[in-house]
Parts: structure tokens; sequence; C-alpha cells
């Protein structure tokens, strides 16, 4: 008998993150996102439920609400300004900025609009206020060791960064 996914069982999967509404792939993660079912809470509750039981190769879809993970969307964290106040190498959609207000508390922005006169940047997660659902395929299931329950995921005493960025492609 196959394994299947339960408590302190280290799992790899790759998903897609997908706009409901739109059917628009939002978010791919083609590398194995590796973990210890159980142990570690690097996905949301009701991904993980969803996960118990499951085998090799089963491909489940689980529907998120987003505000219980990121909340409502706050239209006061999206700014416009004119494009001669934005330095050139922020005028990029998707550009992450990092901004600091008056009492020294960090916040990133992503820019998500821009023209010839002005840019917008979002404070917002970019998942916040979207209807979407995870699509999970399950690639592989193993006993997790000791060592990677108490951490939550793998354990490698060499990881190659070549080898690990080159998966991130």
């Amino acid at each position: 008998m196959s394994d299947v996914i339960e408590d302190n069982k280290f799992v790899e999967l790759n998903y897609k993150v997908i706009d409901t509404k739109t059917s628009a792939v939002l978010v791919t993660v083609e590398y194995p996102l590796g973990y210890v079912h159980g142990a570690n809470d690097v996905m949301s509750e009701a991904v993980t439920k969803e996960l118990y039981g499951k085998k090799v190769g089963d491909i489940i879809e689980v529907p998120v609400d987003t505000k219980l993970l990121y909340g409502e969307r706050d239209e006061s964290l999206v700014f416009t300004d004119r494009i001669e106040n934005v330095p050139q190498e922020y005028r990029e959609i998707g550009m992450t900025i990092t901004m600091e207000n008056d009492k020294g508390e960090m916040k990133s922005f992503i820019v998500t609009w821009f023209d010839d006169k002005t840019l917008t940047v979002d404070g917002n997660n970019p998942l916040c206020g979207r209807e979407i659902t995870f699509v999970l395929e399950v690639l592989s299931i193993r006993d997790a060791t000791e060592e990677e329950i108490e951490l939550g995921g793998a354990v490698d005493a060499n990881p190659d960064l070549n080898e690990i960025l080159a998966r991130a492609q």
C-alpha cells in the first residue's frame, strides 16, 4: 500500500493559485515545496485539512477565503503619484518598493500601474480581495525524520545553492 498524507509525513508538492472568477493563474510553484505534515503551517489550515489522506499523484482544488488569510482589502494602501516623482528603477509593474512611515515602520508596496504621467503602488497582498483556488499536486510522501519533524521541513547538511536557484527558474 502506498503512503498517504498524515501527520509526521514529509510531503512534496507543486501548486498553482487560480483566480476563481477569471480562471487566470496568479501564482505557479513548479519546484517541489517540501514540508512535514502536521508539524508545519506553511499552508492555510483549509489546504492542510484537504491534503490528509491524499496519495502521490493526487491533485486537489481548495477554494481559499483570502479575507481569512489577509483581511479585507484596504484602499487607503493604494497610492498614485506623478511619474517624475518616482525614480526610474521603480517604474516596472510588479516591482516591490519598501517604504517607511512616520513611526519608522516598514511596509512593502507593489507597483500595479504606470504610464507616462502617473505610477500606482498597492500595499495590499496581491491576493487580497480575490476569490482564489489552490490547485495542488502531491509529488512524494515519506516518513519524516525526527529532525525534519522538529524543524517542520527538509534537512540538508550541504544544500547546493546553484541547484536550488536552477530549480527556481
